[in-house]
């Protein structure tokens, strides 16, 4: 039988670590180290201090700085876990020379560092230009909605806020009253203390929900009509995303096209982009002042962005700054002949699907009558629908009928009526009326469709994915951002800014910092 020297990975050893040995050159964290400490300026982070006289020693904050910036490379974003790593990990180690900083520490230093976040962002882009990365050819603009550390279940208006505290309230009386009719029965203790645990639960929502209320008033949206808040984190929003409804904030970026290093960054809780696209091309344009002159760089760099941004204030407000852009609608794609047959996977789908049930029959605008006036129109169930307006779809003006409730909910043929009858509860239908002309000339939407219609515009708008999507696939997929870990938009807008100054430094390290490696 075999012999083996006897071996015992628990085992402890005791070596001599030298710390600064453990940054090996050509390593991520050795670039971190190298480019704080010899190529940045950080001295505006020394003003955070002021105990130059009495008070008691501070963690110096380039430390703080390489162990944040290493810790987000590897999606470690947790304060605890950053703090952990300072006492366990020989790299964190040797990045802040062992002075293992408290996890308050570090959560206060990236939640407080608001204004010296841009500085630091700015430093590292100043770093990418004198390296050639960054071309000031054309930049990319594009938002990642990501989930923020709230639940948006604490979301709705005060008058939601005030239904669910009704709700709630009713909900301790029943359970109150059921225990004083139990108290005859002496029922089982257990159970008894499970409810009081779950009693004391709820008044501590109703006290949450009524402070709020007292405190805090609607938040006013765009159309002056009350948007939804949030208890827990009130700058957050709710916003539609690839995974559902979230409760998060929208990290903007504007990307150049060269290296894709990003030039200008900021996290907003607000669900829709289109009013991102002015303080975007402002931010972008104040970093570029601070490296360099004070001429304006969209002077001379092209700016691409997705129909999220595209309405006509925005068009105009990119005319009146002459600025040379190209940003798509909605229904560029459908204009494009080369996306002609872009459904025919839907078709074949709505095929495949009328094949597996054979009694389905979808209701088509022809299945309605439509009074000669358009005062109202008869479904097929006749049922008649009513009036809701005179909608203007793509310059043909639309009668628009919408059902009843206590005649559609009822109905036998919700399933040919309804594409999705079990979450719609009435069904809308309209009737062209005509298209409607325009003397009016060309608005400044049109004339940004035909420009991007053009055979230059679509070259030029074709460079647009490939320079947006690659860093937001950088933060989420490899360096592990999959949700913001602070509250409200000035700690969270500082995360963002970290992680944006972090793929900076992977464009640095990967293209080789002259010294560092």
């Amino acid at each position: 039988m075999a012999k083996y020297k006897p071996y015992n990975p628990a085992q402890g050893h005791f070596l001599p670590v030298f710390f600064n040995k453990q940054l090996q050159k050509g390593t991520f964290e050795y670039s971190i180290n190298y480019l704080i400490d010899h190529e940045m300026d950080l001295s505006h982070l020394d003003s955070r201090y002021r105990n130059d006289e009495n008070g008691a020693p501070a963690y110096d904050p380039r430390i703080l700085l390489k162990v944040v910036l290493f810790a987000y490379s590897r999606g470690i974003t947790s304060s605890r876990e950053i703090a952990k790593c300072c006492e366990e990990n020989v790299v964190f180690m040797a990045l802040s020379a062992h002075s293992r900083p408290h996890f308050t520490t570090i959560s206060n230093f990236i939640s407080s560092m608001d204004k010296e976040v841009i500085t630091l962002f700015r430093e590292v882009l100043l770093v990418c230009d004198a390296m050639g990365l960054i071309g000031r050819e054309m930049f990319a603009v594009d938002g990642c909605k990501l989930p923020s550390n709230a639940s948006k279940e604490w979301s709705g208006t005060k008058k939601d806020f005030k239904r669910k505290c009704l709700k709630l309230e009713n909900a301790i009386e029943r359970i109150v009253k059921r225990h004083r009719e139990a108290d005859l029965t002496k029922p089982e203790n257990r159970v008894k203390e499970t409810e009081k645990q779950y009693v004391s639960t709820l008044k501590k929502q109703v006290k949450k929900i009524k402070e709020w209320m007292d405190d805090n008033d609607d938040k006013p949206g765009h159309n002056k009509t009350p948007t939804k808040s949030n208890i827990t984190d009130n700058d957050s929003a709710k916003i539609k995303s690839s995974n559902g409804i979230i409760q998060g904030y929208n990290g903007v970026a504007m990307v150049d096209n060269r290296h894709q290093v990003i030039v200008g960054a900021a996290a907003y809780g607000e669900a829709t982009e289109y009013n991102l696209l002015s303080p975007m091309i402002e931010i972008t344009r104040k970093n570029f002042e601070s490296i360099e002159s004070d001429e304006d760089v969209f002077k001379t760099t092209k700016l691409t962005a997705d129909s999220g941004f595209h309405t006509n204030k925005n068009m105009e407000m990119l005319a009146e700054e002459q600025i040379d852009a190209y940003i798509a609608d909605r229904y560029f794609r459908k204009r494009d002949p080369r996306f002609d047959n872009a459904g025919r996977y839907k078709e074949r789908t709505t095929e495949e699907r009328r094949k597996i049930d054979h009694s389905r029959k979808q209701f088509l605008p022809k299945d309605f009558t439509f009074d000669p006036e358009f005062r109202y129109c008869v479904c097929p169930a006749g049922k008649r629908m009513y009036k809701s307006g005179f909608p203007l779809l793509r310059g043909v003006k639309r009668a628009a009928f919408t059902g009843q409730k206590k005649n559609c909910r009822p109905c036998k043929l919700r399933t040919q009526c309804l594409r999705y009858p079990e979450r719609t509860e009435v069904r809308q239908v309209t009737c062209a009326l005509g298209t409607v002309p325009t003397n009016t000339g060309a608005s400044f939407a049109d004339k940004m469709k035909s420009k991007i219609d053009s055979v230059i515009g679509k070259a030029i708008y074709a460079k647009r994915i490939a320079t947006a999507e690659p860093p937001f696939a950088h933060i989420r997929h490899v360096m592990g951002l999959d949700r913001f870990s602070f509250r409200g938009k000035k700690k969270v807008n500082n995360q963002w800014l970290l992680f944006c100054v972090v793929h900076n430094l992977k464009k640095v390290h990967n293209y080789g910092m002259p010294g560092a490696t």
